[in-house]
């Protein structure tokens, strides 16, 4: 439900969505979308209990290594030759919100 919204939210700003859930050995992306030529790697979190941390602190260091390494592959598989930006989508019963970068 989390990435439906999330995919939705992508969409209404503005972004292309080429691919939803990409597997490889390494993991999985959420979700790949397209914007003013810049390939966007989104990882998707989501709590919809009333009292719980924030879900962008489910981005751990371990998960950003198996995200890195599957946009890794993604782009050798496919050949990709394009900026691109790894992103951070949360979704609550309140809200969306959207951080760009968030290797940097």
């Amino acid at each position: 439900m989390a990435e439906k919204r999330a995919a939705e939210f992508l969409k209404d700003k503005g972004f292309e969505i080429v691919s939803r859930n990409f597997r490889s050995k390494f993991g999985e992306i959420d979700i790949i979308a397209r914007k003013d030529g810049v390939l966007h790697f989104v990882e998707v979190k989501s709590s919809f209990k009333e009292k719980s941390v924030d879900p962008i602190f489910n981005i751990t260091p371990k998960k950003l290594s198996k995200i890195i390494k599957t946009i890794n592959y993604f782009i050798m598989k496919n050949e990709i030759d394009a900026p691109y930006c790894i992103d951070a989508l949360t979704v609550t019963n309140e809200k969306i919100e959207f951080y760009e970068n968030v290797t940097l």
